[in-house]
């Protein structure tokens, strides 16, 4: 059984430390990232957009008015139960205190800076409450939650170049304040694991933590403990996949995906993130079939999903059967006109074609929509130099050159 111990190291966001068996295994954020950069961010920013909110299933209808408060005697008394062995984490946490209760209901509502407020305030009068604390934690990443999808809705609602339109992660300044919310949440999570083991709830965010931070080993790492106490939650058998793909670990992706359609069946974006992942393993033909499939089951949906005519575009792309892609990125266009990796299949397919014209209006439509890719510009910059374009070509090649050199904010796969 894990016991919860705290980590005594000053650091700038403490680690969440697990003992086995008395032998602790320490856990940290890592400055730099254990795992490299590779579209880590778009892994957990485009869910936070659409995912509800998923705090601590603390507070609730079914909370009794007169919840026990944490006091020093119960603080001790948790600590005990961790050092005996500690609580099934698949068991329910205890109620939480009014006060804390009435702090979930705001951030239920969408108010989570008043809800962190209050919570800070009970914390400053409770220090051990573990509640407390995990609450907290849930609660800061929530913040970050509510900031992506307001960046997704700006960038929805943007007309034309996006000048003057802030998304969350679009520049330095906004992914080092979403960083340090995220090693904020995980000191969080780290002081209340002192006094009580963490539910699975807990682990979930901090895995999400992680992968904020870039960090895949641990977000891998807690998402697997996760899923051991409540192997029924699909959405974190998906995530457990998105992770595993972004460590380049595709056969163990597959068996996650797997996993998750398992217990919700016909879930496009797990299937064709199956897909991805056979693609990954040079599997194309079972890739293919798999977003195919995708495709198939929300041929009735109003509402669709443009990964898997995406990614049945980029193969057969890859195939060298651009004509066969244009159908389906055509559609994807459709589904999705903002979505800049449409546009830019489309674009590398007509100039397969030979079709500038066409390659140099889709290309200009990514490099629109994802000004700061820098790959974008090294492709459009040869289409514009094929028709004769000098300047604009020029531009082009220098702004190739320059991102790419200074470390712009490199191509991310569509999650």
């Amino acid at each position: 059984m894990l016991l919860m111990r705290l980590c005594t190291r000053a650091l700038a966001a403490r680690p969440l430390k697990l003992a086995k068996n008395g032998c602790p295994i320490s856990l940290r954020i890592s400055g730099s990232g254990n795992a490299r950069r590779h579209g880590g961010i778009a892994l957990i920013l485009t869910a936070l957009a659409a995912m509800q909110w998923t705090g601590p299933q603390l507070a609730s209808a079914v909370l009794p008015q007169s919840a026990p408060i944490n006091t020093p005697d119960s603080v001790r008394q948790n600590r005990a139960q961790a050092s005996a062995g500690g609580r099934n984490s698949s068991e329910p946490p205890p109620p939480l205190d009014p006060i804390l209760a009435e702090a979930s209901s705001l951030a239920d509502k969408g108010m989570a800076s008043e809800a962190e407020r209050r919570v800070r305030q009970y914390l400053a009068d409770h220090p051990d409450s573990a509640s407390a604390h995990f609450l907290l934690g849930h609660i800061l990443f929530r913040e970050i939650q509510a900031n992506a999808r307001l960046g997704s809705h700006l960038a929805l609602q943007a007309k034309g170049p996006m000048g003057g339109v802030k998304v969350l992660g679009e520049n330095s300044s906004d992914g080092k304040d979403r960083d340090e919310k995220a090693k904020a949440s995980l000191a969080e999570f780290t002081a209340g694991a002192k006094y009580r083991v963490p539910t699975a709830a807990d682990l979930k965010v901090v895995a999400f933590d992680y992968v904020l931070l870039d960090d895949y080993l641990d977000a891998d790492k807690w998402l697997t403990k996760m899923l051991e106490w409540a192997p029924n939650d699909s959405d974190g058998w998906y995530h457990l996949g998105r992770t595993k793909y972004s460590e380049n670990r595709f056969a163990e992706a597959i068996t996650s995906f797997q996993q998750c359609l398992q217990l919700d069946p016909k879930n496009v974006k797990a299937e064709d993130n199956l897909g991805l992942s056979f693609a990954g393993l040079g599997r194309n033909d079972e890739a293919a079939a798999t977003y195919r499939q995708a495709i198939a089951w929300q041929a009735q949906s109003i509402l669709k999903n443009p990964g898997p005519y995406i990614d049945v575009g980029s193969l057969l792309i890859e195939e060298n059967r651009p004509q066969n892609a244009l159908t389906f990125l055509l559609q994807a266009t459709e589904i999705a006109p903002r979505d800049s990796r449409a546009h830019e299949l489309l674009g590398k397919a007509y100039s397969r074609l030979e079709d500038l014209p066409k390659a140099q209006a889709e290309l200009e439509k990514a490099t629109e929509l994802s000004p700061q890719t820098p790959s974008l510009h090294c492709m459009l910059a040869p289409v514009y130099r094929k028709q004769g374009l000098a300047e604009k070509a020029k531009i082009e090649f220098d702004r190739c050159a320059a991102m790419t050199g200074s470390h712009s904010t490199p191509e991310t796969p569509r999650r």
